[in-house]
């Protein structure tokens, strides 16, 4: 930016928050260097371009003027005394100085302070902290999770995140973790429960559970805990409209938005399932036994139960798919989310056909090509696209 037609354009951008980072760092650079020199925008061309400026009293001017001096030439690029007649005219550019370097100082502050979050493609594992930035976890990958004040609070190795359970945190504060299809994730929390995420699946937390609250955890999507048993402490999932209190225990929870009932399906120990808008109360609520699967109706929130055979629900932590008398139109959206691709399904007496079955880590052309053997429709792929004809 040597030639004045340069700098009055970039200084119109400047002063109207415009400027790239480049640029602001090359108007303020010129300033500084350049301030008293020949090259520098007269008082008249700045006024052009800002307007009529606020008038600054000459005392307060000749401070201002005198610390820009000291502060932005070196010092054999000081010359004083300044001659009389040029003085006023530095005062002038001494308050326009100031001014602009203001905006630039604030400019700069917002830009470069300001939290630059990630650019998300929507396949990526995410980890929102407390003040709402977000982290990428790559899950062949290493990295430290921090609080808002640098301090590290847990440490992810691989497909796990293990929370310290001996941070300084004495109130709650939440992380929320977002596992894209086509992929799963695990957590340790601060008090050693372990929690199985499966793809699709968002989980709110508090990064340290603090003493005299209950756990509580938030949950959309399908996860199986493995609770700490703490019995002072009970350990609460919430649902959506249902919640689901343990004290420590092994049960899996099927919660996607899209479902109509929410399905808790106990592994080991037991479990209380009651509405958000009521009391926990044993003599009242539903409990499950082992071996059992409790369906919220969300509906109605009336819940039912039924025994099953627990490891039809649990699979997927392998990463089997198992569909037990499930109908066509919800396989197809347990495949969409297993292997991350988009299902039309143009066969519309297919959709309420039922199934059992059970497929290891295959691909889906396999396990389509299953299905099309006992329905005998065709189906085509395109990228992350299958068009079922």
């Amino acid at each position: 930016m040597t030639e004045n037609s340069n700098i009055k354009t970039v200084l119109q951008k400047f002063v109207l928050d415009q400027c790239t980072p480049e640029e602001t760092i090359e108007v303020i650079a010129y300033f500084r260097n350049k301030s008293l020199t020949s090259a520098f925008p007269t008082v008249e061309d700045i006024k052009e371009l800002l307007g009529e400026m606020p008038q600054m009293e000459q005392s307060k001017a000749d401070a201002i003027f005198s610390n820009i001096l000291e502060n932005t030439l070196a010092p054999q690029e000081i010359v004083l005394p300044i001659r009389k007649k040029h003085y006023k005219k530095y005062i002038s550019v001494a308050a326009v100085l100031l001014i602009l370097l203001s905006v630039g100082w604030t400019y700069q502050h917002v830009f470069f302070n300001q939290k630059q979050q990630p650019i998300l493609t929507g396949n990526e594992i995410t980890l929102q902290l407390e003040n709402g930035d977000i982290q990428i976890i790559s899950a062949d990958g290493t990295s430290v999770v921090k609080d808002a004040g640098g301090n590290i609070i847990g440490n992810q190795n691989g497909s796990k995140i293990v929370y310290d359970a001996k941070t300084g945190l004495e109130k709650l504060s939440y992380n929320t973790i977002k596992i894209p299809y086509g992929k799963r994730f695990q957590l340790q929390l601060s008090d050693g429960t372990v929690v199985h995420l499966n793809s699709g699946t968002t989980l709110k937390y508090p990064v340290k559970f603090i003493a005299n609250k209950n756990r509580q955890v938030f949950l959309d999507g399908e996860a199986y805990f493995d609770v700490t048993k703490d019995k002072t402490h009970p350990f609460i999932v919430n649902a959506d409209k249902l919640n689901i209190r343990v004290l420590g225990t092994h049960f899996n929870v099927t919660n996607y938005p899209e479902d109509e009932q929410t399905d808790v399906v106990l592994v080991e120990g037991s479990v209380g399932l009651y509405s958000v808008n009521t009391s926990f109360d044993p003599s009242k609520n539903t409990v499950l036994k082992p071996g059992f699967k409790g369906s919220f109706d969300k509906n109605t929130n009336s819940i039912d139960t039924k025994p099953v055979i627990t490891d039809f629900y649990t699979s997927w932590i392998q990463g089997r798919l198992t569909f037990k008398n499930m109908t066509f139109k919800n396989i197809t959206k347990k495949l969409e989310r297993h292997y991350d691709v988009v299902i039309t399904n143009n066969d519309m007496k297919l959709s309420d056909e039922k199934f059992n079955a059970s497929f290891g880590d295959q691909p889906i052309e396999k396990v389509l090509g299953y299905f099309s053997e006992i329905h005998a429709f065709n189906y085509t792929v395109k990228d992350k696209e299958i068009i079922i004809k």
